[in-house]
């Protein structure tokens, strides 16, 4: 009997001691439920980040080996890498915008032997010549006029030292780009003012054997001037010829020499004298727009206008190319040219492609001096006699190159029209060669 009791008692206790097991372990089961249920939640979130570094990390691949293979622009490059950086693709969807990038860009470029002068002279010059009708008049800003059209056009391609109407843009400085009176103020100082701007008499007086010159109170209120200035700018101009005699609004010159025809020649020079502001640049107009108040010139002088206090230097314009040239450089006149024609064309509504201005303004400033495309420029300096006395003074450069011996090597078009042969343009400028006395793989047989 003692024996069945133990063993109940060991069964009893089993069954607590399982209990307590399962109660152990229920708890456990669950932490490692909820574990595992933070783990599957993290995986997704720990995947994508991981896709998103493995998308980056192709992206900028593929950047490096498109850099080194230079199958694009670096300004197209540039424009991809910010703009594609923004958005969330994929590999494919990325490789995929690369290669149509790629593709119309290389469809874009010109096919060799393409003759793109011609093109680019035709494009030009078809809608030149529609211009005409409706060219000769003049548009600007309030009283300023700048000439427009074909007549600009050009003035643009030959180059031309003094346009007919220069002109300047001129933003101020931001701190008081929305001041009226300091744009009032920096007008004034850019403004040229003569001594006759401001007299309202030039004359010479006989009895005191000297020039009188009365000025007009009004005026000189206006241009923010006085008696002493003006004298003293007389004074020197003169120098050692004269001296001058300031009075209340009136100054006498007395001049060295006291004869007749001195006085004469002397009040024609004071008369030209400038008191005040820059050379040139003969009226300002004061305009606001959007960024703050703008200087519209009538005259230019970009050197001497870029010192004038006040002034923003990095927002400076004039359509006097040469004065570009002077004072900027070549690179900057080239797009000056391309911007200047542009506009020309834009605003008569002529849909000209920007590459063929390109085209004629690199030809222009392709040897780092802005060159007229003319008989002075371009196409008289040309290697070919033939091609130079085709476009103008035939005999000249046909004489001229008789008595030098001049050998023309025929590498252009223009010379192998003239003599009928082949022009080195589209199929003619590739060369097929063929060897008939190499032996084929029959013969050898």
């Amino acid at each position: 009997m003692s024996k069945i009791t133990k063993s109940k008692k060991a069964t009893d206790e089993d069954k607590k001691t399982t209990k307590k097991k399962s109660e152990d372990t229920k708890p456990k089961t669950t932490k490692s439920a909820s574990t595992k249920s933070k783990t599957s939640a993290s995986k997704p979130a720990s995947s994508s980040a991981k896709d998103t570094a493995a998308v980056d990390k192709h992206m900028e691949k593929r950047f490096e080996k498109m850099r080194e293979e230079r199958r694009l622009p670096p300004r197209v490059m540039e424009e991809l890498v910010t703009k594609i950086s923004n958005l969330e693709i994929s590999k494919k969807e990325f490789d995929e915008i690369c290669d149509n990038i790629i593709e119309s860009y290389e469809r874009s470029l010109v096919e060799p032997g393409e003759a793109v002068g011609t093109v680019a002279a035709q494009s030009i010059g078809e809608p030149g010549t529609q211009m005409t009708l409706r060219t000769f008049h003049y548009a600007g800003v309030a009283e300023l006029s700048v000439t427009q059209g074909l007549p600009r056009l050009i003035e643009i391609v030959d180059a031309r030292n003094n346009p007919s109407t220069p002109t300047m843009k001129i933003h101020l400085a931001s701190s008081i780009a929305n001041d009226r009176n300091e744009a009032r103020r920096i007008a004034r100082d850019i403004e040229m003012v003569l001594v006759e701007s401001v007299a309202s008499n030039v004359s010479i007086d006989l009895l005191r054997q000297a020039i009188d010159i009365r000025l007009d109170p009004e005026l000189m209120d206006d241009k923010g001037l006085n008696v002493d200035i003006v004298s003293e700018a007389i004074q020197e101009k003169i120098k050692g010829k004269g001296e001058v005699e300031p009075g209340d609004n009136t100054i006498f010159v007395y001049p060295a020499n006291d004869t007749l025809a001195e006085l004469q020649r002397l009040s024609e020079k004071i008369r030209e004298v400038r008191v005040k502001g820059i050379n040139d640049v003969t009226h300002v107009v004061i305009r606001k727009e959007s960024d703050g108040y703008v200087l519209y010139t009538e005259g230019s002088n970009l050197q001497d206008a870029l010192e004038i206090d006040g002034v923003n230097p990095h927002k400076i314009y004039t359509n006097n190319l040469r004065e570009i040239y002077q004072v900027l450089g070549i690179e900057a006149t080239r797009n000056a040219i391309i911007h200047e024609a542009m506009n020309v064309l834009n605003e008569q509504g002529m849909d000209v492609d920007v590459r063929h201005i390109i085209l004629v303004a690199d030809m222009m400033t392709a040897d780092g001096d802005i060159r007229q495309i003319g008989r002075h420029g371009i196409s008289g300096s040309k290697n070919s006699a033939l091609a130079r006395a085709a476009f103008e003074v035939t005999i000249k450069h046909l004489l001229g190159a008789g008595i030098a011996g001049t050998k023309d090597p025929l590498r252009g078009i223009t010379e192998n029209v003239i003599l009928g042969q082949l022009i080195p343009l589209g199929t003619g400028s590739v060369d097929l060669l063929m060897n008939p006395h190499v032996p084929t793989s029959s013969k050898k047989k």
